[in-house]
C-alpha cells in the first residue's frame, strides 16, 4: 500500500513497501490544472525528472532484529561488525519512520486526542528505546556506533513529543497529555546529559544541534540505503537518428542544388541567394525531422535505467526501468479514468505519467531481509512557479452590510497511484493535493 505525506514546502513523500516479490510496477498520474499552462515546451520530461523526482530505496523488515541479541553475537565473534551495524541501523531507521508517521497521523486529523491514544504511542516508543538500551556492546567500535544511534533516537523522540505538545488541539485531556510528554522529554534530555553525548556548546545552540543530528540521521540511513546508479537510455539510438535525419535531408538539399545550378547556370548573385535559402531550410527541417523520428522511435520505451547495489557488499541486487511522459485523458486506461471521474474541467488538465518497473533479487539481500521500501520525493516547486502571486477578494453580505475578505489563491492537483504486483494484483489510490504558491496546504486521500 502506498502512503503520501507532505513535507516541508512543496515536497511530497510517496512511500511503498515491496513485499516478498521480485517484480513490481508503479504508475503515478499527476493531474495539473490547465489554467497553469504546463506543457512540454515550458517543462520537459527530462527537466521534471531531474529536478522534481528524487528516489531512495532501503531495506525493510517486519521482524525486529533486536540489537541486544546481535550485540551478544558480535561480542562472541559470531556476528561481524558490518552485520551488527546494519541490524542496528535498520532497527533505528524503522523506529524513526514509525514514530514520524504516527505523530503525523495524530496531528494531521486536527482532532482532539485522548490521553489513552497518546499514552499508547508514548509507551511503545519508550519500550523500543528500552529494548535498544538493554545491552550496550563492549567492543569500542560497536559502542561508538551504538552511542551515535542512541543519541539521535533520544533527541528525535524528544522532538516528536515536543511537536505533539505544540500542535495538539487543547482538549480536556491536554493537561495530562502535556505532563506525560514533558516527562518523557526531560528524561531523554537527562539521558543524553548523563552519557555526555553532546557538548554544552552544541546543546545550547539549536542550529548546531540540528545539523549534528542531521548527520547522525545520515549515519543511520547509510547501511540500509541501497546505492543507485542511473543511466539514460537511448544514447546510441539518438546518434543514429541524428545521422539518419542529417543524411536524409542532405539528399534533398543535393538534388535542389543540382536543380538550381541547372536553372541558374553559373555562380551568380541569384544562385548564392537560392543557395542560402536551401541551407537555411536544411537546418530547420533537419532539427524537425530529428525530433519527429526521435519521438517515434522512443515512444513507449523506458528513458532511464537504475541499478541498485548493496551499500555494504556492493553487490548488484536490483534493476529498475523508468518512464516519464505527458499524456492525454483519452490515452489513459479505463480504470484510471474511472478513478479520476470524467468531468468537463478535466479535459483541460495536463497529465504527467511516471512509470517504473522494478526487479529485485531478494536472494542477494542481507540475511533476514526480503523486502525493500521505496521513497519518492516529488517536488512541486517547478509547478508552483506558474501560479499567480497575491490573493483575491471575496465579498459577503452580512445583515445588510457588504464585507470583503482577501483569500489566497489555491489550486487542486490530483495524484493517482497504481501498483501492479508480480501476480497481477492491482491497487489504485487517489489523493487531492491543495497547493498555493508558497506551500502544500493539505493532502486528502479519496476513497
Amino acid at each position: 500500500m502506498i502512503t503520501v505525506e507532505k513535507k516541508d514546502g512543496h515536497k511530497i513523500k510517496i512511500s511503498h513497501v515491496i513485499q516478498e516479490t521480485t517484480n513490481r510496477q508503479l504508475d503515478l498520474y499527476l493531474f495539473v490544472p490547465g489554467e497553469l499552462g504546463l506543457n512540454p515546451n515550458i517543462l520537459s520530461e527530462d527537466e521534471f525528472y531531474h529536478t522534481a523526482l528524487i528516489g531512495k530505496r532501503t531495506y525493510y523488515s517486519d521482524v525486529n532484529h533486536l540489537p541486544l541479541v546481535h550485540s551478544r553475537l558480535a561480542s562472541r565473534g559470531k556476528l561481524s561488525t558490518e552485520q551488527y551495524r546494519l541490524s542496528l541501523s535498520l532497527y533505528a531507521y524503522q523506529y524513526a519512520l514509525a514514530l514520524e508517521e504516527t505523530v503525523q497521523q495524530l496531528l494531521d486529523d486536527k482532532a482532539e486526542r485522548t490521553l489513552e491514544e497518546v499514552s499508547e504511542v508514548a509507551d511503545l516508543a519508550l519500550r523500543i528505546l528500552k529494548r535498544l538500551r538493554r545491552n550496550v556492546p563492549s567492543d569500542k567500535k560497536l559502542h561508538k556506533y551504538y552511542e551515535n544511534i542512541d543519541n539521535y533516537l533520544s533527541w528525535y523522540t524528544e522532538q516528536r513529543c515536543l511537536a505533539l505538545i505544540a500542535h495538539l488541539p487543547r482538549s480536556s485531556d491536554y493537561p495530562e497529555i502535556k505532563s506525560l510528554l514533558i516527562e518523557i522529554c526531560e528524561n531523554e534530555a537527562a539521558h543524553r546529559l548523563e552519557h555526555d553525548y553532546n557538548s554544552s556548546r552544541a546543546t545550547q545552540d539549536p542550529t548546531r544541534m540540528s545539523n549534528k543530528m542531521r548527520l547522525l540521521r545520515r549515519l543511520i540511513e547509510y547501511p540500509v540505503t541501497m546505492k543507485e546508479q542511473t543511466m539514460e537510455l537511448g544514447q546510441n539510438t539518438k546518434k543514429i537518428v541524428t545521422g539518419f535525419a542529417a543524411g536524409f535531408v542532405m539528399i534533398f538539399v543535393t538534388l535542389m542544388l543540382i536543380k538550381a545550378r541547372g536553372v541558374l547556370g553559373d555562380i551568380t548573385a541569384s544562385f548564392i541567394l537560392v543557395l542560402s535559402f536551401i541551407y537555411a531550410a536544411r537546418e530547420v527541417f533537419k532539427d524537425d525531422l530529428k525530433t519527429i523520428l526521435w519521438r517515434w522511435v522512443r515512444k513507449g520505451k523506458p528513458k532511464w535505467r537504475k541499478q541498485f547495489f548493496d551499500a555494504n557488499s556492493n553487490r548488484l541486487i536490483g534493476r529498475q526501468l523508468e518512464w516519464l511522459e505527458y499524456t492525454s485523458y483519452n490515452d489513459l486506461a479505463e480504470e484510471i479514468k474511472k478513478k479520476r471521474k470524467h468531468k468537463v474541467s478535466q479535459r483541460e488538465e495536463t497529465i504527467l505519467h511516471y512509470k517504473s518497473t522494478t526487479r529485485m533479487s531478494t536472494t542477494k539481500f542481507m540475511t533476514g531481509y526480503e523486502q525493500s521500501r521505496e521513497s519518492l520525493q516529488l517536488d512541486l516547486r517547478v509547478i508552483s512557479k506558474m501560479m499567480e502571486k497575491g490573493s483575491q477578494r471575496v465579498y459577503q453580505l452580512n445583515d445588510g452590510q457588504v464585507s470583503k475578505e482577501s483569500v489566497e489563491k489555491r489550486h487542486l492537483i490530483n495524484l493517482i497511484t497504481k501498483e501492479t504486483d508480480e501476480d497481477n494484483t492491482v491497487r489504485i489510490q487517489r489523493w487531492k493535493i491543495i497547493v498555493n504558491r508558497s506551500k502544500i496546504v493539505d493532502i486528502e486521500a479519496i476513497d
